[in-house]
Protein backbone atom coordinates (compact mmCIF):
# COMPACT_ATOMS: atom_id res chain seq x y z
CA UNK A 1 0.00 0.00 0.00
CA UNK A 2 1.18 3.71 -0.51
CA UNK A 3 0.54 5.36 2.61
CA UNK A 4 0.86 9.33 3.18
CA UNK A 5 1.44 10.72 6.64
CA UNK A 6 0.15 14.77 7.34
CA UNK A 7 1.68 15.82 10.20
CA UNK A 8 3.43 18.80 11.80
CA UNK A 9 4.95 17.38 14.98
CA UNK A 10 8.23 15.96 12.57
CA UNK A 11 9.15 13.14 15.39
CA UNK A 12 5.84 11.59 15.58
CA UNK A 13 5.49 11.70 11.36
CA UNK A 14 8.79 10.19 10.96
CA UNK A 15 8.26 7.83 14.14
CA UNK A 16 4.96 6.68 12.12
CA UNK A 17 6.40 6.60 8.71
CA UNK A 18 9.23 3.93 9.80
CA UNK A 19 6.46 2.05 11.63
CA UNK A 20 4.76 2.06 8.70
CA UNK A 21 7.67 0.55 6.59
CA UNK A 22 8.47 -1.85 8.70
CA UNK A 23 5.09 -3.25 8.21
CA UNK A 24 5.94 -3.41 4.57
CA UNK A 25 3.71 -0.45 3.65
CA UNK A 26 5.16 2.27 1.20
CA UNK A 27 5.54 5.76 3.04
CA UNK A 28 6.00 9.45 1.84
CA UNK A 29 5.45 12.52 4.90
CA UNK A 30 4.50 15.90 4.63
CA UNK A 31 4.86 18.12 7.79
CA UNK A 32 2.09 20.88 6.79
CA UNK A 33 -1.70 20.85 4.91
CA UNK A 34 -0.74 22.51 1.82
CA UNK A 35 2.74 19.92 1.28
CA UNK A 36 0.15 17.08 1.99
CA UNK A 37 -2.15 18.39 -0.45
CA UNK A 38 0.42 18.91 -3.50
CA UNK A 39 1.96 15.09 -2.90
CA UNK A 40 -1.87 13.77 -2.67
CA UNK A 41 -2.52 15.74 -6.11
CA UNK A 42 0.71 13.86 -7.80
CA UNK A 43 0.81 10.94 -6.24
CA UNK A 44 -2.39 8.51 -5.72
CA UNK A 45 -2.33 7.05 -2.10
CA UNK A 46 -4.86 4.18 -0.53
CA UNK A 47 -4.41 6.03 2.53
CA UNK A 48 -3.87 9.12 3.90
CA UNK A 49 -2.79 9.65 7.81
CA UNK A 50 -4.28 13.23 8.43
CA UNK A 51 -3.53 14.76 11.40
CA UNK A 52 -6.50 17.33 12.10
CA UNK A 53 -4.30 20.08 14.14
CA UNK A 54 -2.08 21.67 11.02
CA UNK A 55 -0.80 25.02 10.88
CA UNK A 56 -1.61 26.45 7.40
CA UNK A 57 -4.12 24.40 5.74
CA UNK A 58 -6.05 22.66 8.27
CA UNK A 59 -6.37 18.92 8.57
CA UNK A 60 -9.91 19.87 7.75
CA UNK A 61 -9.75 21.42 4.66
CA UNK A 62 -7.11 18.85 3.24
CA UNK A 63 -9.92 16.42 4.16
CA UNK A 64 -12.07 18.05 2.35
CA UNK A 65 -10.24 18.58 -0.46
CA UNK A 66 -9.83 14.86 -0.65
CA UNK A 67 -13.47 13.76 -0.62
CA UNK A 68 -14.15 16.60 -3.33
CA UNK A 69 -11.65 15.18 -5.73
CA UNK A 70 -13.12 11.52 -6.05
CA UNK A 71 -10.33 9.94 -5.19
CA UNK A 72 -10.13 6.26 -3.79
CA UNK A 73 -7.91 7.29 -0.96
CA UNK A 74 -9.16 6.43 2.86
CA UNK A 75 -8.72 9.56 5.23
CA UNK A 76 -7.36 7.96 8.98
CA UNK A 77 -7.66 11.61 10.88
CA UNK A 78 -5.54 12.07 14.21
CA UNK A 79 -6.12 14.68 16.82
CA UNK A 80 -5.08 15.03 20.35
CA UNK A 81 -9.04 15.07 21.25
CA UNK A 82 -10.72 12.38 21.86
CA UNK A 83 -14.34 13.41 22.78
CA UNK A 84 -17.33 12.42 20.83
CA UNK A 85 -18.26 15.69 19.41
CA UNK A 86 -14.78 15.87 18.12
CA UNK A 87 -14.64 12.96 16.48
CA UNK A 88 -18.68 13.47 15.38
CA UNK A 89 -17.02 16.17 13.51
CA UNK A 90 -13.89 14.68 11.83
CA UNK A 91 -16.12 12.01 10.73
CA UNK A 92 -18.92 14.54 9.35
CA UNK A 93 -16.00 16.17 7.36
CA UNK A 94 -15.42 12.98 5.16
CA UNK A 95 -13.09 11.14 7.32
CA UNK A 96 -12.73 7.93 6.79
CA UNK A 97 -11.68 6.91 10.44
CA UNK A 98 -10.62 8.85 13.33
CA UNK A 99 -7.51 8.12 16.34
CA UNK A 100 -6.96 10.26 19.22
CA UNK A 101 -3.89 10.61 20.18
CA UNK A 102 -1.82 8.95 22.12
CA UNK A 103 -2.27 5.75 20.46
CA UNK A 104 -1.19 2.10 19.99
CA UNK A 105 1.05 1.70 17.13
CA UNK A 106 -0.87 -1.95 16.47
CA UNK A 107 -4.25 -0.69 16.20
CA UNK A 108 -2.70 2.48 14.16
CA UNK A 109 -1.57 -0.42 11.77
CA UNK A 110 -4.70 -2.59 11.69
CA UNK A 111 -6.89 0.30 11.10
CA UNK A 112 -4.47 1.84 8.09
CA UNK A 113 -4.88 -1.74 6.38
CA UNK A 114 -8.43 -1.90 7.26
CA UNK A 115 -8.68 1.29 5.11
CA UNK A 116 -6.43 0.16 2.10
CA UNK A 117 -8.70 -2.56 2.02
CA UNK A 118 -11.31 -0.41 1.14
CA UNK A 119 -9.63 2.35 -0.82
CA UNK A 120 -8.84 -0.23 -3.96
CA UNK A 121 -11.64 -3.41 -5.03
CA UNK A 122 -12.02 -5.83 -2.16
CA UNK A 123 -9.57 -8.53 -1.42
CA UNK A 124 -10.63 -11.73 -0.22
CA UNK A 125 -8.42 -13.32 2.87
CA UNK A 126 -5.50 -15.08 0.09
CA UNK A 127 -4.36 -14.20 -2.79
CA UNK A 128 -3.62 -17.32 -5.20
CA UNK A 129 -1.95 -18.62 -8.50
CA UNK A 130 -1.09 -22.03 -9.08
CA UNK A 131 0.21 -23.78 -5.73
CA UNK A 132 1.02 -19.83 -4.35
CA UNK A 133 -0.69 -18.42 -1.52
CA UNK A 134 -0.32 -14.94 -0.22
CA UNK A 135 -2.12 -14.03 3.34
CA UNK A 136 -1.75 -10.33 2.97
CA UNK A 137 -3.06 -9.28 6.47
CA UNK A 138 -0.40 -12.21 8.23
CA UNK A 139 2.23 -11.42 5.68
CA UNK A 140 3.03 -14.73 5.02
CA UNK A 141 3.88 -16.39 1.63
CA UNK A 142 3.19 -20.29 0.88
CA UNK A 143 3.96 -22.59 -2.03
CA UNK A 144 2.62 -26.17 -1.61
CA UNK A 145 3.95 -27.41 1.62
CA UNK A 146 6.38 -25.00 2.67
CA UNK A 147 6.40 -21.12 3.69
CA UNK A 148 8.60 -18.41 1.53
CA UNK A 149 10.65 -15.72 3.47
CA UNK A 150 10.52 -12.28 1.40
CA UNK A 151 11.71 -8.87 2.01
CA UNK A 152 9.22 -6.32 2.62
CA UNK A 153 9.31 -5.29 -1.37
CA UNK A 154 9.10 -8.42 -2.82
CA UNK A 155 5.99 -9.55 -0.72
CA UNK A 156 5.15 -5.69 -2.09
CA UNK A 157 5.39 -6.60 -5.19
CA UNK A 158 4.03 -10.48 -5.48
CA UNK A 159 0.81 -9.05 -3.51
CA UNK A 160 0.19 -6.24 -6.32
CA UNK A 161 0.75 -8.43 -9.05
CA UNK A 162 -1.75 -11.02 -7.76
CA UNK A 163 -4.12 -8.20 -6.78
CA UNK A 164 -4.52 -7.52 -10.52
CA UNK A 165 -6.15 -10.54 -11.01
CA UNK A 166 -3.71 -11.38 -14.10
CA UNK A 167 -3.84 -7.89 -15.47
CA UNK A 168 -0.38 -6.52 -16.38
CA UNK A 169 1.49 -4.43 -14.15
CA UNK A 170 3.96 -2.20 -15.67
CA UNK A 171 7.44 -1.31 -13.49
CA UNK A 172 6.27 2.28 -13.31
CA UNK A 173 2.95 1.27 -11.59
CA UNK A 174 5.24 -1.08 -9.07
CA UNK A 175 7.40 1.45 -8.28
CA UNK A 176 4.66 3.67 -7.25
CA UNK A 177 2.75 1.37 -5.38
CA UNK A 178 5.95 -0.25 -3.57
CA UNK A 179 8.44 2.15 -3.03
CA UNK A 180 7.70 5.69 -1.80
CA UNK A 181 8.63 8.96 -3.30
CA UNK A 182 12.28 8.32 -2.72
CA UNK A 183 12.56 5.65 -5.36
CA UNK A 184 14.50 6.51 -8.30
CA UNK A 185 12.92 6.02 -11.42
CA UNK A 186 15.89 5.22 -13.65
CA UNK A 187 17.04 2.80 -11.28
CA UNK A 188 16.75 -0.75 -11.54
CA UNK A 189 15.04 -1.36 -8.53
CA UNK A 190 12.14 -3.31 -10.34
CA UNK A 191 14.22 -5.40 -12.29
CA UNK A 192 16.62 -6.49 -9.47
CA UNK A 193 13.70 -7.36 -7.42
CA UNK A 194 12.20 -9.59 -9.44
CA UNK A 195 14.56 -11.17 -10.11
CA UNK A 196 15.11 -12.51 -6.80
CA UNK A 197 11.52 -12.81 -5.98
CA UNK A 198 11.16 -14.69 -9.28
CA UNK A 199 14.51 -17.35 -7.32
CA UNK A 200 12.55 -17.47 -4.51
CA UNK A 201 9.12 -18.53 -6.06
CA UNK A 202 10.60 -21.63 -7.45
CA UNK A 203 9.47 -23.46 -10.47
CA UNK A 204 7.26 -23.67 -12.44
CA UNK A 205 7.70 -19.49 -12.97
CA UNK A 206 4.46 -17.95 -11.76
CA UNK A 207 5.86 -14.02 -13.00
CA UNK A 208 5.45 -13.70 -16.55
CA UNK A 209 7.46 -10.70 -18.91
CA UNK A 210 5.00 -9.23 -20.71
CA UNK A 211 7.92 -7.17 -23.43
CA UNK A 212 7.35 -3.70 -23.39
CA UNK A 213 4.35 -3.62 -21.10
CA UNK A 214 5.41 -5.10 -17.83
CA UNK A 215 4.19 -8.27 -15.71
CA UNK A 216 1.22 -10.25 -14.99
CA UNK A 217 0.77 -13.61 -13.04
CA UNK A 218 -2.02 -15.18 -15.41
CA UNK A 219 -3.51 -17.52 -12.91
CA UNK A 220 -3.47 -15.39 -10.14
CA UNK A 221 -7.10 -16.28 -8.37
CA UNK A 222 -9.13 -15.33 -5.02
CA UNK A 223 -9.36 -17.38 -2.37
CA UNK A 224 -13.03 -17.50 -0.53
CA UNK A 225 -11.71 -18.64 2.82
CA UNK A 226 -8.54 -17.95 4.59
CA UNK A 227 -6.59 -20.84 6.08
CA UNK A 228 -7.20 -21.99 9.59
Amino acid sequence: MRILVVEDEKPLADAVARGLRRDGMAVDVAYDGESGQEKASITRYDVVVLDRDLPGMSGDELCRQLINSGALTRVLMLTASGTVADRVAGLSLGADDYLAKPFAFAELVARVRALGRRATPAQPPLLTALELELDPARRTVRRGDGEIELTRKELGVLEVLLSAGGAVVSSEELLERVWDENADPFTTTVRVTMMTLRKKLGEPGIIETVVGSGYRVPSAGRAEHARD
